[in-house]
């Protein structure tokens, strides 16, 4: 709904909250209606009245809006204090819509002061007048302003709980956004690497050794089909990635492009998510190592001590150097790796070339509260 269209439903609302205090209206209407006047003396009381209800009302459209003192409340209690003081006890209940308006509109530390205020005046022309049995009168101000000033905290909690709901949606659609590109960048980025890589060996060895060639060309078709089955899984939600998998991938990338690979001796049994985490890392460490390194050899070591596990992935490639950046795929597996309470490091190795490691615990870690993080 556009702003104009809330902004209608909300004057709506304070019209309807408005509507059912008019009742206390019967008492002046009475009193025009029986008490002995002047025919211009009516008029012009009835006039007011017309007035009193208008600006009552106007005010009470603001009711679940911008709060603050407007001509609208001033001419309400200006024409409450005149008619009641001139014209008796039956014009008294005025002043119940005055505490009406007050706690509809006015900021939160001036309602009660003008509530009781109104209150006040409300018992002293009643006292005036020594008309006790409307006494009852201003009893019922400071009920309806409790009231209402109730009814508008419940409103304005309900509103701040929507738009909570509404931020927290826009903050789950964009998370699911970043999720679906990192997936597709990780995804992608690895399998097209290896396309243009072995599309590439197969142009060269085409003029020389068309069998070989033709072998090529036969794993990139099948890497093509692979990258497609992923995307489409990535795209229904359902894709993870395992680090036995991974590995096993990035074997057959490496050594097809000519780099020597040695990878840990077992894959340890892993929690599903962690195990998922560590799958793209090693996805992304080879998906760089194709496309940046220029090494001739990658190292993968997994280590497990029962408590968290230690991924590093190690090549002889040409390293980091000052102009270094880190881009989306290590900026997305941080993001990846932080998700499950673990810590991505990404450097020159201790022998030169470049050196990813990720820590991950086992066990999600528990807040002071007791809750799992």
């Amino acid at each position: 709904m556009d702003a104009a269209g809330t902004q209608q439903r909300s004057r709506l609302r304070g019209l309807a909250w408005a509507l059912p205090w008019l009742v206390f209206q019967v008492f002046p209407v009475l009193d025009l209606v029986t008490t002995p006047r002047p025919a211009p003396a009516r008029v012009l009381i009835g006039a007011l009245l017309v007035v009193f209800t208008v600006a009552y009302l106007a005010v009470m459209s603001r009711f679940s809006g911008a709060r603050g003192f407007r001509a609208d409340f001033v001419l309400v209690v200006a024409l409450a204090l005149g008619l009641s003081t001139v014209l008796g006890t039956n014009y008294s209940g005025l002043w119940i819509y005055v505490a009406a308006a007050a706690a509809a509109t006015l900021p939160a530390r001036l309602v009660w002061p003008v509530v009781l205020a109104g209150t006040a005046v409300c018992a002293a022309v009643i006292i005036g007048y020594r008309d006790w049995a409307t006494l009852f009168l201003p009893v019922l101000c400071p009920m309806t302003a409790a009231t209402l000033q109730g009814t508008r905290h419940l409103l304005t909690v309900n509103a701040e709980l929507t738009a909570a709901r509404e931020e927290l949606a826009r903050n789950a659609v964009a998370e699911e956004r970043m999720r679906f590109a990192r997936d597709l960048h990780d995804l992608l980025g690895h399998s097209l690497s290896l396309i243009a890589l072995k599309s590439e060996l197969a142009r060269r060895l085409a003029p020389v050794d068309g069998a070989r060639a033709a072998a090529e060309m036969a794993d990139v078709e099948s890497a093509a089909r692979r990258a497609l089955a992923e995307v489409r899984e990535a795209v229904s939600g359902y894709r993870q990635v395992s680090c036995a998998q991974a590995l096993a991938e990035a074997r057959a990338a490496l050594t097809g492009a000519g780099i020597a690979f040695r990878g840990p001796d077992r894959v340890p049994v892993l929690p599903g998510t962690v195990d998922a985490a560590l799958g793209w890392v090693v996805r992304e460490a080879t998906t760089n190592v194709l496309r940046h390194s220029g090494a001739s050899a990658v190292a993968v070591e997994l280590a497990d001590d029962g408590v968290s596990v230690t991924l590093t992935v190690t090549d002889d490639g040409r390293g980091p150097t000052g102009a270094t950046a880190p881009g989306s795929g290590l900026t997305g597996l941080r993001e990846r790796v932080a998700a499950v309470d673990g810590e991505l490091t990404g450097g020159a190795g201790p022998r030169g070339g470049w050196q990813l490691r990720a820590v991950v615990p086992l066990v999600p870690a528990v807040s002071a509260t007791g809750v799992t993080t």
